[in-house]
């Protein structure tokens, strides 16, 4: 205790705030890397127009939020204020648009990774460039907004991630890690910057309209992990800590994605390692040895945050219809006079499923509160479905609900695992999904028939990865790599709790997708009827 409050007091400690789909934290981390302090805000998107966004005043109340409760649970636990950090890194949800003028106005509401309204955008994109360009991904969110001729296009000055603008805001500096620009267009992952091939394919692309812009001159400077990004200015403080304590001058490291942090927060950034995030979207991760033969709508190339080339399946939609259930029966647990807490509730659901048909018993379900481009799915409906024959029971009902939470994760898993034969040793998992221990970590390992490790960190998740590549800029030793940081420095010989894929789960999670595949058709029959 008396050592912690001693750094704290020194400056020593350091600083990862994530702004999450559902949440927004803040961590803070001591020498040994280990959290010490904690604070956090829930919010969620809004549906606008038919777009999901979060507004700026959403965004600057929650960062604002989750800060002032790390320094209440830095008082309360030590006693002591928290006026300054050694590091500080920020990151955020991947993808999505966000377009400034050049007096740094915001031109149009911030469109996050959920909205699929870029299908002509990316399909054009992925033609041109020969290389798949994801409904989310930033560069077709731009085209889109030119193809549809857009007011606010002409205007533009910069484009950046969520992570890159509250970045901005702290330091002054239009920088984004690579891994989150990897999420806005593609990577020339030997120079380490955007793909100047493509910038130049797009000016060619747009000439006709003779804006006031190129693309390069728009878009953030890429930095990949280790590099110094800035520090933070007086005005950055006041907009993290409203009381004035917190010092200027303080380093940032490159704000990456929530990716990024994933495969730091999992040790995953080394060639032959993978990682599955799960929490209201689900993505895969495997650092590539090599390119793919051939481009895939369903595989997105991005990168890990020192640069290393990424294959990532990414589906819009995990947990969101699953939590809406497990609410569901916290009310009627509430209703019927019984006080039970929400981990009290999630871990007797969950491990209920284990209960179940490795099949589900026949139900099927579609947790898409919005549209998922792997499935061809463009606006969100959940929904769930049964025949008079299913085996209608609790454990095959929550089952069934997991599984359709791993449900297009598993498509894009397939293409990666079994047609492009890529080489993983070992899927990390990491984020809600996994907290119930064994449910995720087993269903997931039967979905993918590979071996899954969680890690008793699985908990901490995107926040503390960014404090931990906040730590590597801060305390890596000269050459020293991040991978080797993370592998001796972090994690040392801790592998997890390792779970290998059971036979019955394997065939059985076979059936199920098979269904999924199938019902896909009664997905878009309910988009096309529930306007």
């Amino acid at each position: 205790m008396d050592q912690t409050k001693e750094i704290i007091e020194n400056g020593e400690a350091i600083l990862g705030i994530e702004l999450g789909s559902t949440r927004i934290k803040a961590v803070l981390i001591d020498e040994n890397h280990t959290p010490i302090a904690s604070g956090d805000h829930q919010w969620e998107n809004r549906l606008e127009n038919r777009l999901w966004t979060y507004s700026l005043e959403d965004i600057w109340r929650g960062i604002r939020e989750s800060y002032r409760k790390l320094k209440e649970d830095v008082f309360r636990r030590y006693g002591i204020a928290l006026t300054n950090v050694s590091a500080i890194g920020i990151s955020a949800m991947m993808h999505g648009y966000m377009a400034f003028d050049k007096d740094g106005e915001l031109l149009a509401p911030f469109r996050t990774w959920r909205n699929g309204n870029t299908v002509e955008a990316a399909a054009v994109l992925t033609k041109l460039f020969q290389y798949n360009i994801p409904l989310r991904w930033s560069i077709a969110h731009l085209y889109q907004a030119i193809l549809n001729d857009e007011e606010h296009v002409e205007r533009i000055g910069y484009i950046t991630t969520l992570a890159g603008y509250i970045h901005w805001q702290l330091t002054g500096q239009k920088v984004l890690g690579i891994g989150d620009a990897s999420g806005m267009m593609p990577i020339d992952t030997d120079k380490k910057e955007f793909d100047q091939r493509m910038i130049g394919q797009f000016d060619e692309l747009v000439g006709e309209k003779n804006y006031s812009w190129n693309l390069r001159d728009i878009l953030p400077k890429v930095l990949v992990a280790g590099e110094n990004a800035g520090y933070l200015t007086r005005e950055g403080a006041k907009l993290l800590d409203e009381s004035g304590e917190l010092k200027a001058g303080i380093p940032l490291c490159p704000p990456e994605g929530d990716a990024g942090t994933g495969m730091t927060a999992t040790n995953s950034v080394a060639k032959r390692t993978g990682n599955v995030s799960a929490g209201t979207s689900i993505f895969a991760m495997a650092v590539l040895e090599k390119e793919l033969k051939k481009v895939y709508p369903e595989i997105d190339l991005v990168t890990t945050p020192d640069g290393s080339l990424v294959a990532m399946v990414h589906a819009n939609n995990c947990t969101s219809d699953l939590d809406a259930w497990v609410g569901l029966f916290s009310e009627f647990a509430r209703a019927s006079g019984i006080e039970m807490d929400m981990n009290t509730i999630y871990g007797t659901l969950y491990r209920k499923a284990l209960e179940g048909d490795p099949d589900c018993g026949g139900l099927l379900s579609y947790g898409y509160l919005s549209g998922e481009n792997i499935t061809g799915i463009s606006e969100g409906r959940p929904l769930f479905v049964r025949s008079p024959e299913s085996k209608f029971n609790l454990a095959n009902f929550m089952r069934a609900h997991i599984c359709s939470a791993l449900g297009t994760l598993k498509i894009g898993m397939d293409i990666l695992l079994k047609e492009e034969g890529v080489s993983i040793d070992t899927i990390m998992g990491h984020g809600g999904l996994f907290k119930t221990k064994t449910v995720g970590q087993k269903l997931l390992s039967g979905a993918i028939d590979a071996p899954v490790c969680v890690m008793e960190t699985a908990g901490e998740g995107g926040p503390w990865g960014m404090a931990l590549l906040a730590s590597y800029m801060q305390r890596k030793d000269e050459g020293e790599s991040l991978q080797d940081y993370l592998a001796r420095k972090v994690f040392g010989g801790d592998q997890g709790v390792r779970v290998e894929p059971e036979t019955g789960d394997v065939e059985g999670f076979k059936t199920f997708i098979e269904r999924y595949k199938k019902g896909i058709e009664i997905e878009q029959a309910a988009l096309d009827c529930l306007i």
